[in-house]
Formats: structure tokens, C-alpha cells, sequence
């Protein structure tokens, strides 16, 4: 395999300078091949093809992505769809569709797809979503650590503590490619961990598809319901209430989508990369596992596969970093407790067991959210359970004091602080148009 950063063209270009390969430029041949040699290695011991690793133009590699949860299905198994359950999960859709329209004024999405779902079939659906969210924080991980060479590799720079082997463009590549397939291989298994237990498109409350339609993974629906002792037909009900209700928020608001995503890409962009820090986290880190006693080196690929899964590359928080994850926080319970209010408000009395299945959910995201655990590795970000309970207190008080379609026509708007969250009154008395607006 060609070592990254170089094709068989650059070799004949460098070689024509002085009819042969100087010293200089095959001594950087092989560091670079014995850079990717170890870059191999390390994806061989994660068990990913090294084969298959090369210097890649994606921030976030999708096929890694995408084998990575696929072999997470594959152990765990994925039930393939009969026909009795695309006829039980359509009933559940018509009924779930025909309660909704009486509780929320944004009408039923018009996208028409696949609406059961394998567990295959949702990490295929998905994936696109999943890949959009996540990339600016590869990118912006590897413009802090391209940052970070530059500032080594400068002549009056401080830190620098021995001189680079190599361009620091071509360092910066390979460690681009290198990080970028190693958030792809955490983002898969994350996700090949959700398709276990996910119970349709809009579950996990992000927007994971560009066409807005419900969804539910079959196989998970009747593992959910296994252990209640509920009549499955009403727990299948539940769920597909919560994925329609989902499907029309994001479909009737896409600019949320936007916004959702925005948070992430901001809080990407203000990844900044202390030096003195990482090398005394890593120092730490190496000791403790007894893999190493020199520190971090910024040319040492096995060194930021350490970093990452130690978690050390989590910077300080900068002002903006904390103002993007507030944001991001806050729109996540919004929608969470939007849903809840909805699904219980369409429910009524038609459902006997709408509290237990409710308080079912609750407990088991409180216990095993593996979302919650995705965004806490990569942003540091829990979602706590008090907030989503206070987002869902706000949907419920703004419904008593307004009506349906003042209420969701907020999501077009500007979206409550979490400190709006406790005081519902006096959030809508800030967004009223006043009748005279000769005083503004």
C-alpha cells in the first residue's frame, strides 16, 4: 500500500529533481510508512480490516461508520420483517395517526417509507444523520490538533520540543485520517449498540433523516414489551405514537434540524487543544496502563488512539463551547418533553396503561440511554433527567394557558432558555406582540 500522502506521481516528481530520490526524501518515505504501519495495527486490534484504511477526503469515514454498527447488529442478531409485522405496526400507525391529529397542530408528515423496520434497516436509515451530526466535531478535532503541529513546528514557538520529521501538512493527514476513523469507529459502535434496543427513527429525539416519516424497528417493540405485563397491542400503540409525533415536529420544522445541528458544529469549532495539559493527562494515562513513559508525542498515531479513549482530548470549555452545549441540552429536552405531553394528551383514556408505559420509558433511559452515553463521550453532555421533566411541566403549562397551535407555533419562534422552562407564564408574556406597538 502507498504510505499516505504520497502516489506513485509524487514519487516521480520528487525523483526528477536530481534524476533519483534524494536521502532526505526517502528517509521521509519510510517514516511515513512506518507511521501507517502502526496506524494499521492499531485498527487490526480494534478489529477493523486495516486493509481498508487509507487517506480519505471524509472528516468522519462512513464506511467505518457503517461496518463497525453493522458487525454490532450482526452479534447481537437482527430478525428479519414478516408479514405480520408490517400488518401489526401499520394498524398501530393508523391508530396512532388518527389520535394525533386532535393533539397537535402540526398535521401528519406527507413522506412516505418503509415504516418497519430490522435492525439492519435502521442502521441504513440512520446512518446519514448520525454522520452529518457527528462530522463537525471530527472536524473541528482535527483543525485543533493541525493547530497544534503548526504551533510545534514554529521556529520561536515555546513548546516545540524537538524538531518534526516531516512537514507538518503531511503529519496533519495522516493524523486527520487517523483521529476521523477513530470517532467513526466509536460513533458505529454507539450506534450498532442503539439499533439493539432503539424502537424506531425518532426514539433516540434527533433528526436522523432528511425525509420526515415514522418508523419502527419491530424486532425491539416486542423485547419492550416482553417484560410488562401489558397487552402488546397497547404498547405498540405507545411507541407509535412517539415516533409520529416525532416525525411531525421534524417535518413541519426543519429549520430545528438546522439548529440542532448548528449546536454541534459550534461547539466543534471551539475545540482548542492545551498542550501542557494533554501531555500530562497522557503522561498519566500511559503510566497507568504501562504503555508508555515518554509523554504524548504528536508523531506517535498510537499516542491519540490512547488520548481518545482516555477521554483527554475533552478540551476546556471555552464561553462558547459551554453556550453551544446549553443550547444543545435545552433543545434535546424541549423536544423530549414535547413528545411525552403529546403522546399523553393523544392517549387519554383510550390507553388503560399510558402511565405505566410512560414511567417505564423514564426508567429506562435513566438506567440505559445509550444516547446519553454517545453524547457524553463526545461532547461531555448529559442530558439530565430534571430538565426533560421540566421541559415537559413547561408543554403541559403552555397547553392549560394557551391553546394546541400556540403551543406548537412556539417551535417557530424563539425556543425557551432553560431558565424559561420553570416560569411558562412569563415566557409567553415575553414573546406577545403588543396590539400598539407605538411604544417600541
Amino acid at each position: 500500500m502507498t504510505p499516505f500522502g504520497f502516489t506513485p506521481e509524487d514519487a516521480d516528481d520528487a525523483g526528477k529533481n536530481n534524476g533519483e530520490e534524494s536521502a532526505e526524501f526517502k528517509a521521509m518515505m519510510a517514516q511515513m510508512a512506518a507511521m501507517q504501519a502502526q496506524i494499521q495495527s492499531q485498527f487490526a486490534s480494534m478489529g477493523i480490516n486495516p486493509a481498508g484504511f487509507s487517506t480519505s477526503t471524509e472528516v468522519l469515514p462512513k464506511s467505518i461508520v457503517r461496518d463497525t454498527a453493522k458487525k454490532f447488529v450482526t452479534t447481537k442478531g437482527s430478525a428479519p420483517i414478516g408479514a405480520n409485522d408490517v400488518a401489526k405496526v401499520q394498524e398501530a400507525f393508523s391508530i396512532a395517526e388518527l389520535w394525533l391529529d386532535e393533539a397537535t397542530y402540526f398535521p401528519r408528515s406527507s413522506e412516505q417509507g418503509n415504516t418497519v423496520l430490522a435492525r439492519t434497516d435502521w442502521v441504513d436509515t440512520t446512518l446519514s444523520g448520525w454522520q452529518s451530526l457527528v462530522e463537525p466535531l471530527a472536524l473541528g478535532l482535527s483543525t485543533a490538533i493541525a493547530e497544534l503541529l503548526k504551533n510545534s513546528a514554529a521556529p520561536d514557538s515555546e513548546d516545540s520540543q524537538t524538531q518534526l520529521p516531516m512537514p507538518v501538512e503531511m503529519i496533519s493527514a495522516v493524523l486527520g485520517s487517523f483521529i476521523g476513523s477513530l470517532l467513526a469507529t466509536q460513533l458505529g459502535q454507539s450506534v450498532g449498540s442503539l439499533a439493539g434496543s432503539v424502537t424506531g427513527i425518532y426514539d433516540v429525539g434527533l433528526p436522523l433523516q432528511d425525509q420526515a416519516y415514522p418508523a419502527l424497528v419491530s424486532q425491539n417493540i416486542d423485547e419492550w414489551g416482553n417484560e410488562l405485563d401489558i397487552p402488546m397491542d397497547e404498547v405498540r400503540i405507545f411507541h407509535a405514537l412517539r415516533e409520529s409525533a416525532g416525525a411531525r415536529l421534524f417535518a413541519h420544522n426543519p429549520w430545528l434540524v438546522a439548529y440542532i445541528r448548528g449546536a454541534v458544529s459550534e461547539y466543534g469549532k471551539g475545540i482548542r487543544i492545551d498542550i501542557e495539559a494533554i501531555q500530562r493527562q497522557a503522561q498519566e494515562a500511559f503510566e497507568a496502563a504501562s504503555a508508555s513513559e515518554n509523554g504524548f508525542d504528536p508523531t506517535n498515531p498510537e499516542s491519540f488512539a490512547v488520548a481518545l479513549n482516555s477521554g483527554i482530548f475533552t478540551p476546556e470549555e471555552t464561553p462558547s463551547q459551554r453556550e453551544a452545549l446549553t443550547k444543545l441540552e435545552t433543545v434535546l429536552a424541549l423536544v423530549d418533553g414535547w413528545n411525552e405531553v403529546i403522546v399523553m394528551r393523544a392517549a387519554g383514556d383510550r390507553l388503560p396503561n399510558i402511565s405505566a408505559l410512560q414511567e417505564t420509558l423514564r426508567r429506562r433511559r435513566a438506567t440505559s440511554a445509550p444516547t446519553q452515553q454517545l453524547f457524553a463521550n463526545l461532547f461531555g453532555l448529559e442530558v439530565s433527567p430534571r430538565l426533560a421533566r421540566e421541559a415537559a411541566g413547561f408543554w403541559s403549562a403552555v397547553s392549560e394557558l394557551r391553546d394546541v397551535q400556540s403551543r406548537d407555533q412556539i417551535w417557530s419562534g424563539i425556543l425557551p432558555s432553560a431558565e424559561d422552562l420553570l416560569t411558562p407564564e412569563a415566557y409567553l408574556g415575553s414573546i406577545e406582540i403588543p396590539d400598539d406597538l407605538s411604544s417600541l
